[in-house]
């Protein structure tokens, strides 16, 4: 029996519990996810240097999976354009069942060896691109089926799965075992194994956007300012990356579409937003080597 299936010994009773304790199980047991991802951080660390070569490249993050698992992919794949500017055509979530899945179960489409191939087939998956392929059994037939797919065309396949030796991460270029053992509620697997993904997910997708220069230092600065919430953290980012005061954040910004990256090399280098986005764009878009080639130019 997978580990992810096999009842859990410690909480036999727990329909007994009392109402502090039954969430006091729930909440503590959450810790084994943090430890799982954390066993599996060389595996990730390869993953994001591996991709990021093929991302400088024009590839795309392709993310696969069914259920829990699938719409994690998908919800991670949506927040990388407001988080960090990243196009929308070069995150793709497919989900079996469709996008309807993404709200309401489809039964069954998980088993579909040949859709999973076919989804990414029509996605026009390429030797650029990134597969991540999700399955906390790790041997979900529409993910494997999208696995195979994927090695055809020669993506770089990443598997993530919540058992160990899972064909998904023995059959992906490198795989991510995220081992969180049984679930409180035996084979509930939106539980533990559903917040060891969502970890790793985060963890991976965060350090390749840092790879790529979509952060300068810790700072989030290559974000989309689509509200008003929004247009005031370019604000507060502009001036903490800079040390300038709000008034000059705010007419800075104004002037270059509220965009952190271009705010803040003009803010520094003491030039206007054309000048800024040229020195930007012969930097790679990349903040610091920006601002360190000035340096050096003086």
């Amino acid at each position: 029996m997978l580990n992810t299936e096999t009842p859990s010994t410690l909480h036999t009773d727990l329909d007994l519990y009392e109402t502090p304790d039954l969430v006091s199980a729930f909440v503590e047991d959450q810790v084994n996810a943090v430890n799982a991802v954390r066993a599996a951080g060389a595996d990730i660390a390869r993953a994001v240097d591996a991709a990021a070569a093929r991302m400088r490249q024009g590839g795309r993050l392709i993310y696969v999976g069914a259920g829990t698992s699938g719409r994690l992919g998908v919800l991670d794949s949506v927040e990388l354009n407001p988080t960090f500017s990243w196009p929308n055509e070069r995150a793709v979530g497919l989900l079996a069942g469709g996008a309807s899945a993404m709200f309401v179960a489809v039964e069954g489409a998980e088993d579909d060896t040949q859709q999973g191939a076919r989804d990414v087939r029509a996605a026009s998956v390429n030797a650029l691109d990134v597969v991540l392929l999700l399955a906390a059994s790790g041997g979900t037939p529409y993910v494997l089926g999208a696995l195979q797919a994927a090695r055809d065309a020669g993506a770089l396949t990443l598997g993530f799965a919540n058992n160990p030796n899972a064909p998904v991460t023995q059959q992906a270029e490198i795989g991510m075992t995220l081992d969180t053992g049984s679930e409180v509620i035996s084979g509930s697997t939106r539980l533990k194994a559903g917040t060891a993904q969502k970890i790793a997910l985060n963890t991976f997708s965060s350090a390749l956007m840092v790879r790529l220069g979509k952060v300068y230092g810790n700072l989030m600065v290559d974000m989309k300012a689509t509200n008003a919430k929004l247009v005031r953290r370019t604000v507060a980012l502009t001036q903490r990356a800079t040390g300038c005061d709000e008034a000059s954040a705010r007419q800075i910004l104004q002037a270059c579409d509220h965009h952190v990256k271009v705010a803040i090399v003009a803010l520094r280098l003491d030039c206007d937003v054309a000048a800024a986005r040229s020195r930007l764009a012969a930097a790679g878009d990349n903040v610091r080597r920006a601002l360190d080639g000035a340096q050096g130019d003086a």
